[in-house]
């Protein structure tokens, strides 16, 4: 039977399991919006394309499935690349689609053309410029597996408008054949076997465990290893939740704004095991000087993250629990207890300093306020955040015992994230409580979208850190700028009286013990 390629759009769309899109309708994509009135999917209008993206990215990171935004063509196209951007960077799997003008029109400068395929190659896994609607059904199944497949990330699919209103055939591939494109999933013996023998020779050894965990869902595989080998488990920001805050070997997060206790035993460490993580420069620091007496072990799905940032002993390429689940067997149990009590000396003196033991002065600290929010939701909420100190304070103060809680732009640093990721986590999860912890600066990035949460009714608590000003980027002018502060003082609305004119409860907190009262108040 034939169809349009908007109506085999949406056909794929079902098939591969969409029951959610974000999106923004135009010029360019308008007949793909007229054939989803036919279809059982359930479309979220968005009030910036941007929200869009960070909506889908937040659905993805919540259930897991591939997450799907829509733009038209040239400026929605383009108010999609910070999304993109950022999807790519944390591994996300999210599939863009977009509308483009008529392939006749391409190259002649037509109205809303923007070369959208080129600008998002270098932040895309794959994408794709379709112009012609029998096209459209392999490009779908394909973007979809590429998406989720391997290290997940980002596929953007540009549709002309031709072939969103051509007639064709529609066969829906049942399988994907791409021969160029073979993720790995189990590492060699001979590794494994190496890999064993520095994990028997190690007497300081620790876990660096990543947002691979979660993305290959290897949390109790990761347990199962650090149980039995007695092995430490410091986490990376998006690693947290993988391995539980409150597990006598759970050390917190590591890096820049990580614990004191944490980066002295990397640092201090006769082994590394990194597992599903990229070496950032936030977790390194001064490459020269990182644990320069450790051995290394990395176990990456990625390639090309291999020896990139660290030189590393033993490579386990392929996937996380996969590699696990063949490693586990392999080693015994092991003794660290020495190991482990030098550790908790650490931790004992930082904790002594920590701002959660001052004593109630009648100031509001934010380290509180997290604090008792993670009380108040007993810390089975999910988290998301936008980006700067309140982000750091959060992923310090809010302990996780549970995966898939923990929704923050760790690569990209994106301001704009936390309001929109939390409406996309409300429609993967909305049985679950769910908070968007932001600063007023990164909030009114995406304040509109505000109003996309009153339209759909969905259940997001928000707590804005209100201080007046980008409080991260004045930390640094004020540490590193002799206190020269430039472009940080900043107007902000009356937030509550933004609240009330949607329609939404609110109230403004300046003790401490009007938190739980904000709390129930459902704000």
């Amino acid at each position: 039977m034939k169809k349009t390629g908007a109506e085999i759009l949406w056909e794929c769309l079902v098939r591969e399991g969409v029951e959610v899109v974000f999106g923004y309708p135009g010029g360019a994509n308008m007949p793909i919006y007229d054939a989803m009135l036919s279809y059982p999917v359930h479309h979220v209008l968005v009030r910036h394309e941007q929200g869009g993206a960070h909506m889908a990215d937040g659905y993805a990171r919540a259930s897991g499935k591939v997450g799907v935004s829509m733009g038209t063509s040239g400026p929605g196209a383009t108010n999609l690349v910070t999304g993109i951007a950022t999807a790519m960077m944390d591994s996300v799997p999210v599939v863009f689609i977009t509308g483009q003008v008529a392939a006749h029109l391409i190259g002649g400068d037509a109205f809303q053309e923007v070369d959208v395929t080129g600008i998002t190659l270098p932040i895309t896994k794959h994408n794709y410029l379709v112009t012609r609607a029998d096209e459209i059904a392999e490009v779908v199944r394909e973007a979809f597996y590429i998406a989720r497949s391997g290290r997940p990330g980002p596929v953007l699919i540009d549709i002309c408008k031709n072939a969103q209103v051509e007639q064709t055939e529609f066969i829906y591939p049942e399988e994907v054949k791409l021969p160029g494109y073979q993720p790995v999933s189990h590492a060699p013996k001979d590794s494994l076997d190496e890999a064993v023998k520095l994990i028997e020779k190690a007497q300081r050894p620790i876990i660096l465990c990543g947002h691979g965990v979660l993305m290959s869902k290897a949390e109790e595989a990761l347990m199962q290893f650090a149980v039995k080998t007695q092995t430490p488990v410091a986490s990376t920001l998006l690693g947290l939740g993988a391995f539980p805050a409150s597990h006598e070997l759970s050390l917190g997060m590591m890096g820049m704004h990580g614990e004191v206790h944490t980066n002295l035993a990397i640092q201090n460490s006769d082994l590394i095991l990194a597992f599903g993580m990229r070496f950032d420069d936030r977790v390194t620091g001064t490459l020269k000087t990182y644990a320069p007496r450790a051995k290394k072990i990395h176990i990456e799905i990625d390639p090309s993250e291999v020896h990139k940032n660290v030189a590393v002993d033993v490579p386990l390429v392929g996937d996380l629990k996969t590699v696990l689940s063949d490693l586990i067997p392999l080693v015994d149990e092991y003794d660290h207890e020495e190991w482990k009590k030098e550790i908790n000396a650490w931790k004992t003196e930082a904790d002594s300093r920590s701002i959660m033991n001052w004593e109630d002065d009648g100031k509001l600290y934010v380290a509180h306020l997290i604090g008792d929010i993670w009380k108040a939701t007993g810390g089975g909420a999910i988290v998301t955040t936008d980006v700067g100190q309140h982000q750091m304070w959060t992923a310090q103060y809010y302990q996780l015992d549970k995966p898939n809680r923990w929704l923050t732009s760790g690569g990209a640093g994106t301001m704009g994230f936390g309001l929109p990721a939390a409406i996309g986590a409300w429609f993967a999860a909305k049985d679950q409580e769910i908070w968007a912890i932001a600063g007023d600066g990164g909030f009114q990035m995406t304040a509109a979208e505000l109003t996309t949460a009153v339209q759909e009714g969905a259940n997001v608590k928000v707590a804005i850190m209100n201080n007046s000003f980008l409080g991260m980027v004045r930390q640094w002018q004020e540490f590193f700028f002799e206190k020269r502060y430039s472009a940080v003082n900043m107007l902000a609305p009356d937030f509550v009286k933004l609240a009330d004119a949607h329609g939404v409860p609110a109230r403004r907190v300046t003790k401490r013990e009007e938190v739980e009262r904000g709390h129930r108040m459902g704000t």
